[in-house]
């Protein structure tokens, strides 16, 4: 069985967790992006259901998606350039595309 613990955490370093509200990834580095320190400049604090969380500026996510080349993260580039060229219209923060 999984133990989401100090140990568990220092043994790994990308985790995807199922909980009540549906699947989230805990990563400590990102393909084409690095890890928290360098992805820090690149990203935004969003409140979300009442917490604030930092967020990759969509420029990078799209970067990071691409890096990591999978199906997944493939297909969901056309949305999040299009979510970026909105973004843009808007004169959202999060509007750079690369």
């Amino acid at each position: 069985m999984f133990g989401f613990d100090r140990e568990t955490l220092k043994a790994g370093l990308n985790f995807t967790l199922t909980t009540s509200l549906g699947a989230i990834d805990l990563l400590g580095e990102i393909a084409g992006g690095g890890g928290y320190a360098q992805l820090l400049p690149h990203s935004e604090t969003l409140e979300m259901f009442g917490v604030s969380c930092r967020v990759l500026e969509l420029a990078t996510l799209i970067v990071t998606k691409r890096a990591a080349g999978r199906p997944k993260d493939l297909a969901g580039i056309a949305i999040l350039n299009a979510t970026s060229k909105e973004a843009e219209q808007c004169g959202s923060l999060y509007s750079t595309a690369p």
